[in-house]
Order: C-alpha cells, then structure tokens, then sequence
C-alpha cells in the first residue's frame, strides 16, 4: 500500500473499525442526525474532520491530479457519514467547495475558472466584485469571515515566498498562471481584508488575437513587428487596466529566439516565449526591514548579465534613469511600460522619475537622456464601456532647443458612444513617415511604400 493509500485510508476510516466507529459516534449527535444542518456549518465541519486527520507531510509531494481525486473519495465518504439525506446537486457542489478551499484558493476557484473574468475585487469577506467583459459586476462568491479571506490571502502570497501580517499590512504577489494579486489587511484597510486579482490567460494573447479584439489595426501591428525585430527602443504607456502588460506580453514574441532577454519585474507576469530567458523578480525586506532587492538593483546587475535586451515589467522609481542609460548603451531593443495618460505626459514622467534617482540633472540633460534613448512611444487606452485600444504610435526624434520633438505616425479616434454605452471609432494613419524607417530597412525589415499614407485604416 502506497503512502499516500495509508494516509487517506487512515483518514477515511474505510480500513479501521476503530476509526469508522469514532465517525460514527461523532455523527450521531442531535446535529447531524437531524438531517437538517445548515450547509455552511456542514461544509466547515467536514472540511475540518478532513484537514484534522490528513497527514500533509505525506501527500505534498504528489501529483495535484492524483490527490485531488483520492481526497475526493475521502470527502464523498464524509458528506455520506455526516448527512446522507444531501441530494445529489448539493453533495457535488459541498464537494467541490472542500476541495478547493483544501487544495485551492476557496470561494476564489469559480472566478479563477472563468476565462471571462479579467478583474476580481475583493472588499471585505461579504462583497465580491468581478470584472467580465468590461463591465463591472458583483459576484455572489462570498467568504465565511474576515478571518476566512486573509487564510486565503495568506495562502496565496505565502506560495511566492511572502507574507502580510499586521507588520507587513501590504503585499504584492502572484497566483501561478501569473495573475497579478495585490492584497491588503487590516489595520490599513478599515472594512476588513481587500484583495485585487488581474486576470492572465493560461496562454498569453497572441497579435492575432489583438486584431481581432481590434486592439489596433494591421498596419499598426506591422509597423510594431518591425520595430521590435529591429531592436528599436519601446515604452508602453497608459492608464490603470488598460493592457499595458499584454501589449508587452505579445510584443515580446516578436524577439528573436537566439538573443538573451532579462526580465525585471515586481511580480512575475510575463510569459516570453523565447528559450534565452532569465526572469527576475524584486524581493520585498524582510520583518527586520532589511534584505530588500528593488528594481533598481536588478537593473543595475542585469547589465553584468551580458543581455542583448533588457525588458522592464514597469518603470515607476529610480530605476528609469539605468534603464535609459541601458537604451543608450548598448541594449537597443528594451522595453518598458509607464503610467501615462497621453504620450506627452508619459515624457514628463520619465523626467520626474529620473529625478527620484536622487541626481540633481538639468532639465535639458534629462531630457536629452530621454530622446536619445526612447525610439518609440506606444499609448494605450481602456476607453468609456471597456474597449482597450492602441490610442497612439509616437516617434520620439531628437531635441530642439529644450523641447522634445515627437511625431505621432498613427492614431486612434474616437467618434462616440454607441447605445451600450461603449465608445466606438476608427484608426488613422496620420501621413507622417517615421524616420526609423532607413533603421529597419538597414535592419533587412522593408514595409509597404504606400503604409503611411493618411487615411482612415480601420473602423471599430
């Protein structure tokens, strides 16, 4: 008999009439002879009769599928031990719920199954908020108690190696598609524990799909193609949930598979596909407040790493003054992303960031840094009813006199609302030829003579 056999044989009770005989005479109080338990009750003390007799020690090591379904076994014989007159619907839902809240993430395991779900809100033990298809919604999902949901939160943040606690109130981390989880407790947050969930396909989206989603038109996804292929500079910017990452995700693909690419990030999200990758990941201090590992110090040590390109999660600190110089030093085809709400606001924030890095630089040297580093600006937008949207390609050119001179190469416009209250428009090239152009043909890229054109390309 396997180890793990005697651990759920001991725990079911099935082999040992000692065992089976104290189920028994645990069920047989007034409570659960009754038949008339409430479910949650039950739920919680049949989750508890499991995790009170499983031996961890002896299962942790085995297949996820493999356990997931002797547990299962255990939990049918319980449900049928504590109330038999259950039907079957609620004895299958009962039995799911124990299972994901013994090996999963709890009520969270029905949102996180749902590929429709981008966002889930967390607000408290009682309020749970999703996100489907740009419209924000309130889920039914609810936990037990506060108590109930910073377990869960717990649970999460502990698997990547981190934990919130009334020291550490704030945590960054991630699920294991990737999901960015970001989670707050008491005392910080006043209405019980919060947690923000953003969603990540098990398979990153890939350009077609952003066509198809009509993120942009296809002459913008064959402009972008070049420019990653010929190692142009790019910094995505754009609001709060607007697909920056995404974008970068499917951005990256373009990469050549034989070059060295570094990964930087606070939590770990993208999915590169190229074998040549190494992927770091900050590191919050410890409870003494040392041993902390920031973007900045990963920067400066990526460049030790002999990468051809240095790619950024996001830039919002110090960091952005190495990862300019990395652009001007021989790193040519890095990438970041910013916030920024419009391309020339994303520049202003480049400035205020380089001054975080503590150097009291010239305005006219910072922004000299930018220009020269910066090829190409991409603006993305999430606009009114949901539609995410490729709003701007900007070439960043060179300086005149204190002004950065971009040019905007294509556009999206919007015309107006629709009866759903979702914004609609078109894209448009605006007649602008970038001057990169001669780099990408250098490059062995070549683009259509008549791309430029100004035109509308594409209606919503």
């Amino acid at each position: 008999m396997s180890r793990l056999q005697q651990g759920l044989s001991k725990l079911s009770g099935l082999n040992t009439p000692g065992q089976s005989r104290g189920l028994s005479q645990s069920s047989a109080g007034p409570a659960s002879s009754s038949g008339n338990k409430n479910y949650d009750e039950l739920k919680k003390q049949i989750h508890a009769r499991l995790v009170e007799r499983l031996d961890f020690s002896r299962v942790k090591d085995l297949a996820s599928d493999a356990l997931r379904r002797d547990i299962r076994r255990v939990i049918e014989h319980l449900c049928d031990t504590e109330n038999p007159l259950l039907n079957r619907m609620e004895r299958e839902k009962l039995i799911e719920e124990i299972l994901d809240e013994t090996l999963g993430f709890g009520p969270l395991e029905p949102l996180l199954k749902d590929p429709t779900i981008s966002d889930i809100m967390v607000n408290g033990p009682h309020k749970v908020y999703i996100e489907r298809r740009g419209k924000l919604e309130k889920s039914d999902v609810k936990f037990r108690d506060n108590d109930h949901l910073l377990q869960i939160i717990d649970r999460i943040v502990s698997k990547v190696g981190r934990r919130v606690d009334e020291t550490n109130p704030l945590c960054d981390a991630r699920l294991p598609d990737g999901s960015r989880v970001n989670a707050v407790i008491p005392p910080i947050a006043l209405d019980g524990c919060s947690l923000s969930i953003r969603r990540f396909g098990a398979t990153p989206l890939k350009l077609e799909d952003l066509l198809n989603f009509k993120a942009m038109s296809p002459e913008m996804a064959m402009l972008l193609e070049a420019c990653i292929k010929a190692r142009l500079n790019v910094i995505i910017s754009g609001g709060t949930g607007c697909g920056k990452t995404t974008l970068l995700n499917t951005l990256s693909s373009f990469i050549p598979s034989d070059e060295r690419v570094v990964t930087i990030e606070d939590a770990a999200e993208l999915q590169l596909q190229q074998d040549h990758v190494v992927r770091l990941e900050t590191r919050p201090p410890n409870i003494e407040g040392k041993g902390a590992v920031t973007t900045r110090d990963l920067v400066r040590n990526a460049l030790r790493m002999r990468p051809e390109r240095i790619i950024i999660g996001e830039c919002r600190g110090a960091e952005t003054l190495d990862m300019l110089q990395a652009m001007n030093t021989g790193h040519s085809g890095s990438m970041t992303t910013l916030h920024a709400n419009t391309v020339r606001d994303a520049m202003s924030r480049l400035e205020t960031m380089i001054m975080m890095a503590g150097f009291e630089l010239p305005i006219k040297a910072m922004r000299q840094q930018i220009a020269s580093a910066v090829d190409l600006v991409i603006q993305a937008n999430r606009l009114q009813g949901g539609p995410r949207r490729i709003t701007s390609i900007t070439e960043v050119m060179n300086m005149e006199q204190d002004v950065i001179i971009m040019q905007e190469i294509f556009r999206y416009r919007q015309l107006g609302v629709d009866q759903n209250g979702k914004a609609y428009g078109q894209f448009e090239a605006t007649g602008v030829r970038p001057s990169f152009v001669n780099r990408l043909e250098a490059k062995g890229v070549k683009l259509p003579s008549n791309m430029f054109t100004e035109r509308v390309m594409m209606r919503d």
